[in-house]
Protein backbone atom coordinates (compact mmCIF):
# COMPACT_ATOMS: atom_id res chain seq x y z
CA UNK A 1 0.00 0.00 0.00
CA UNK A 2 1.19 3.18 -0.67
CA UNK A 3 2.34 4.75 2.61
CA UNK A 4 1.77 8.86 1.35
CA UNK A 5 -2.32 7.82 1.56
CA UNK A 6 -3.85 8.93 5.06
CA UNK A 7 -6.03 6.66 6.55
CA UNK A 8 -9.16 8.71 6.41
CA UNK A 9 -8.45 10.62 2.89
CA UNK A 10 -11.52 10.30 0.50
CA UNK A 11 -11.15 7.60 -2.34
CA UNK A 12 -13.30 8.31 -5.48
CA UNK A 13 -14.21 6.26 -8.53
CA UNK A 14 -13.39 6.42 -12.30
CA UNK A 15 -16.72 7.91 -13.14
CA UNK A 16 -15.82 11.03 -10.01
CA UNK A 17 -12.28 11.60 -11.37
CA UNK A 18 -13.89 12.04 -14.73
CA UNK A 19 -16.20 14.93 -13.27
CA UNK A 20 -13.77 16.21 -11.20
CA UNK A 21 -11.04 17.03 -13.79
CA UNK A 22 -14.01 17.79 -16.47
CA UNK A 23 -12.62 14.60 -19.03
CA UNK A 24 -14.22 11.68 -20.37
CA UNK A 25 -13.81 8.33 -18.65
CA UNK A 26 -12.32 6.62 -21.26
CA UNK A 27 -9.80 9.28 -20.85
CA UNK A 28 -9.33 9.00 -17.51
CA UNK A 29 -8.14 5.46 -18.34
CA UNK A 30 -6.02 6.48 -20.74
CA UNK A 31 -4.10 8.76 -18.23
CA UNK A 32 -3.92 6.26 -15.67
CA UNK A 33 -2.37 3.62 -18.36
CA UNK A 34 0.07 6.48 -19.37
CA UNK A 35 0.98 7.08 -15.67
CA UNK A 36 1.46 3.62 -14.92
CA UNK A 37 3.63 2.53 -18.26
CA UNK A 38 6.35 5.11 -16.31
CA UNK A 39 6.17 4.31 -12.91
CA UNK A 40 3.34 5.77 -11.46
CA UNK A 41 1.69 3.74 -8.22
CA UNK A 42 -2.07 3.98 -8.18
CA UNK A 43 -3.79 2.52 -4.90
CA UNK A 44 -6.02 -0.98 -6.54
CA UNK A 45 -8.59 -3.64 -5.64
CA UNK A 46 -8.07 -6.11 -7.81
CA UNK A 47 -7.69 -4.50 -10.78
CA UNK A 48 -9.89 -1.73 -10.05
CA UNK A 49 -8.09 1.68 -9.51
CA UNK A 50 -8.64 3.65 -6.61
CA UNK A 51 -8.09 7.42 -6.84
CA UNK A 52 -6.96 9.75 -4.02
CA UNK A 53 -6.68 13.64 -4.03
CA UNK A 54 -2.64 13.61 -5.27
CA UNK A 55 -3.77 11.19 -8.15
CA UNK A 56 -6.41 14.13 -9.52
CA UNK A 57 -4.15 16.58 -9.15
CA UNK A 58 -1.85 14.42 -11.32
CA UNK A 59 -4.74 13.91 -13.88
CA UNK A 60 -4.64 17.20 -14.31
CA UNK A 61 -1.62 17.82 -14.90
CA UNK A 62 -1.69 15.50 -17.79
CA UNK A 63 -4.77 17.05 -18.85
CA UNK A 64 -3.18 20.48 -18.87
CA UNK A 65 0.21 19.66 -19.92
CA UNK A 66 1.92 21.45 -23.24
CA UNK A 67 4.77 18.80 -23.21
CA UNK A 68 4.38 15.23 -24.47
CA UNK A 69 1.91 13.09 -21.99
CA UNK A 70 4.62 10.78 -21.64
CA UNK A 71 7.33 13.63 -20.12
CA UNK A 72 4.53 14.94 -17.57
CA UNK A 73 4.08 11.35 -16.89
CA UNK A 74 7.63 10.70 -15.76
CA UNK A 75 7.52 14.15 -14.30
CA UNK A 76 4.79 13.57 -12.25
CA UNK A 77 6.11 9.66 -11.02
CA UNK A 78 9.49 11.22 -10.15
CA UNK A 79 7.41 14.00 -7.66
CA UNK A 80 5.55 10.87 -6.48
CA UNK A 81 8.63 8.59 -5.77
CA UNK A 82 10.05 11.75 -3.68
CA UNK A 83 6.54 12.06 -1.76
CA UNK A 84 6.76 8.22 -1.07
CA UNK A 85 10.75 8.60 0.29
CA UNK A 86 9.59 11.57 2.65
CA UNK A 87 6.62 9.26 4.19
CA UNK A 88 8.97 6.11 4.64
CA UNK A 89 11.74 8.56 6.51
CA UNK A 90 8.85 9.99 8.51
CA UNK A 91 7.85 6.44 9.79
CA UNK A 92 11.36 5.35 10.20
CA UNK A 93 11.79 8.39 12.55
CA UNK A 94 8.58 7.77 14.78
CA UNK A 95 10.12 4.41 16.44
CA UNK A 96 13.25 6.26 17.16
CA UNK A 97 11.30 9.08 19.68
CA UNK A 98 11.43 6.56 22.57
CA UNK A 99 14.97 6.57 22.64
CA UNK A 100 14.66 10.15 23.44
CA UNK A 101 12.92 9.96 26.58
CA UNK A 102 13.55 12.56 29.20
CA UNK A 103 16.78 11.54 31.32
CA UNK A 104 15.54 14.40 34.29
CA UNK A 105 13.44 11.52 36.55
CA UNK A 106 10.37 14.37 37.60
CA UNK A 107 10.06 14.82 33.83
CA UNK A 108 9.92 10.80 33.23
CA UNK A 109 7.80 10.52 36.24
CA UNK A 110 5.25 13.43 34.32
CA UNK A 111 5.72 11.63 31.14
CA UNK A 112 4.62 8.50 32.63
CA UNK A 113 1.73 9.98 34.35
CA UNK A 114 0.63 11.51 31.26
CA UNK A 115 0.95 7.52 29.79
CA UNK A 116 -1.13 6.74 32.49
CA UNK A 117 -3.84 9.04 32.39
CA UNK A 118 -4.13 8.43 28.37
CA UNK A 119 -3.94 4.31 28.99
CA UNK A 120 -7.00 5.38 31.57
CA UNK A 121 -8.83 7.60 29.37
CA UNK A 122 -8.10 5.34 26.61
CA UNK A 123 -9.67 2.12 29.07
CA UNK A 124 -12.55 4.42 29.70
CA UNK A 125 -13.50 5.48 25.96
CA UNK A 126 -13.37 1.48 25.34
CA UNK A 127 -15.94 0.67 28.53
CA UNK A 128 -18.43 3.34 27.37
CA UNK A 129 -18.01 1.78 23.37
CA UNK A 130 -18.58 -1.98 24.64
CA UNK A 131 -21.70 -0.47 27.07
CA UNK A 132 -22.83 1.10 23.88
CA UNK A 133 -22.58 -1.66 21.72
CA UNK A 134 -24.36 -3.95 24.52
CA UNK A 135 -27.30 -1.43 24.92
CA UNK A 136 -27.21 -1.03 20.29
CA UNK A 137 -27.53 -5.09 20.43
CA UNK A 138 -30.37 -4.94 23.26
CA UNK A 139 -31.96 -2.43 21.02
CA UNK A 140 -31.30 -3.82 17.71
CA UNK A 141 -33.17 -7.39 19.79
CA UNK A 142 -36.04 -5.17 21.02
CA UNK A 143 -36.78 -3.64 17.66
CA UNK A 144 -36.32 -6.94 15.76
CA UNK A 145 -39.00 -8.60 18.44
CA UNK A 146 -40.96 -5.07 17.62
CA UNK A 147 -41.14 -5.81 14.15
CA UNK A 148 -42.13 -9.40 14.72
CA UNK A 149 -45.06 -8.32 16.70
CA UNK A 150 -45.90 -5.70 14.73
CA UNK A 151 -45.87 -7.72 11.80
CA UNK A 152 -47.96 -10.37 13.47
CA UNK A 153 -50.31 -7.88 14.57
CA UNK A 154 -50.87 -6.21 11.05
CA UNK A 155 -51.19 -10.56 9.40
CA UNK A 156 -53.95 -11.11 12.41
CA UNK A 157 -55.85 -7.96 11.69
CA UNK A 158 -55.43 -8.12 8.10
CA UNK A 159 -56.83 -11.83 8.20
CA UNK A 160 -59.85 -10.53 10.26
CA UNK A 161 -60.36 -7.91 8.32
CA UNK A 162 -60.70 -9.92 4.92
CA UNK A 163 -63.18 -12.17 6.92
CA UNK A 164 -65.06 -9.59 8.13
CA UNK A 165 -65.35 -8.71 4.39
CA UNK A 166 -65.94 -11.82 3.07
CA UNK A 167 -68.67 -12.40 5.62
CA UNK A 168 -70.39 -8.78 4.72
CA UNK A 169 -70.09 -9.63 1.12
CA UNK A 170 -72.17 -12.81 2.06
CA UNK A 171 -74.27 -11.36 4.26
CA UNK A 172 -75.01 -8.66 1.55
CA UNK A 173 -75.54 -11.33 -1.35
CA UNK A 174 -77.81 -13.02 0.56
CA UNK A 175 -80.05 -9.79 1.48
CA UNK A 176 -80.15 -9.34 -1.71
CA UNK A 177 -81.37 -12.68 -3.31
CA UNK A 178 -83.99 -12.32 -0.68
CA UNK A 179 -85.05 -8.62 -2.00
CA UNK A 180 -85.05 -10.17 -5.07
CA UNK A 181 -87.40 -13.00 -4.29
CA UNK A 182 -89.40 -10.72 -2.10
CA UNK A 183 -89.86 -8.47 -5.66
CA UNK A 184 -90.22 -11.15 -7.44
CA UNK A 185 -93.71 -12.42 -5.44
CA UNK A 186 -94.78 -8.87 -5.01
CA UNK A 187 -94.09 -8.54 -9.06
CA UNK A 188 -96.22 -11.57 -9.76
CA UNK A 189 -98.91 -10.58 -7.10
CA UNK A 190 -99.52 -7.56 -8.77
CA UNK A 191 -99.53 -9.19 -11.59
CA UNK A 192 -102.43 -11.79 -10.29
CA UNK A 193 -104.51 -8.49 -9.10
CA UNK A 194 -104.32 -6.72 -12.42
CA UNK A 195 -105.71 -10.02 -13.93
CA UNK A 196 -108.12 -10.47 -11.71
CA UNK A 197 -109.36 -6.71 -12.34
CA UNK A 198 -109.06 -7.46 -15.94
CA UNK A 199 -111.44 -10.58 -15.45
CA UNK A 200 -113.57 -8.51 -13.21
CA UNK A 201 -113.67 -5.63 -15.89
CA UNK A 202 -114.82 -8.13 -19.10
CA UNK A 203 -117.24 -9.70 -17.07
CA UNK A 204 -118.71 -5.99 -15.86
CA UNK A 205 -118.23 -5.19 -19.70
CA UNK A 206 -120.33 -8.36 -20.62
CA UNK A 207 -123.14 -7.88 -17.96
CA UNK A 208 -123.59 -4.13 -20.20
CA UNK A 209 -123.43 -5.63 -23.17
CA UNK A 210 -126.17 -7.86 -22.15
CA UNK A 211 -128.27 -5.15 -20.98
CA UNK A 212 -127.88 -2.81 -23.27
CA UNK A 213 -128.82 -5.71 -25.90
CA UNK A 214 -131.48 -6.46 -23.82
CA UNK A 215 -133.02 -2.78 -23.90
CA UNK A 216 -132.83 -2.50 -27.78
CA UNK A 217 -134.44 -5.71 -28.08
CA UNK A 218 -137.33 -4.49 -25.86
CA UNK A 219 -137.43 -0.92 -27.47
CA UNK A 220 -137.59 -2.56 -30.79
CA UNK A 221 -140.99 -4.44 -29.79
CA UNK A 222 -144.43 -3.28 -29.98
CA UNK A 223 -146.22 -2.46 -26.69
CA UNK A 224 -148.28 -5.16 -25.65
CA UNK A 225 -148.92 -4.50 -21.90
CA UNK A 226 -147.93 -2.11 -19.63
CA UNK A 227 -145.26 -2.18 -17.17
CA UNK A 228 -143.22 -3.79 -20.27
CA UNK A 229 -139.98 -1.70 -19.74
CA UNK A 230 -139.83 -3.29 -16.39
CA UNK A 231 -139.82 -6.40 -17.58
CA UNK A 232 -136.06 -6.40 -19.40
CA UNK A 233 -134.76 -5.59 -15.66
CA UNK A 234 -136.03 -9.17 -14.13
CA UNK A 235 -134.45 -11.26 -16.49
Amino acid sequence: MRSDIQPNELAFSTKEVAEEVGIATPTVRKYSQILERNGYEFLKDGDRRIFVQSDIVALKALRDTGKPLDDTAKDLVHQQKERLEESNEIEIALPNTYENLPEDSNQLKEFLKFLANELAATREMNDRLTNDMSQLKTTVSRLQQDHHVISSTIGNSTQKTNAKIEKFAEQQNNNYETLLQLEKQKSELLQKEIQDMRNEQKKEWGLQNDFNKRFEEAIQKPKVKKGWLFSIFRK
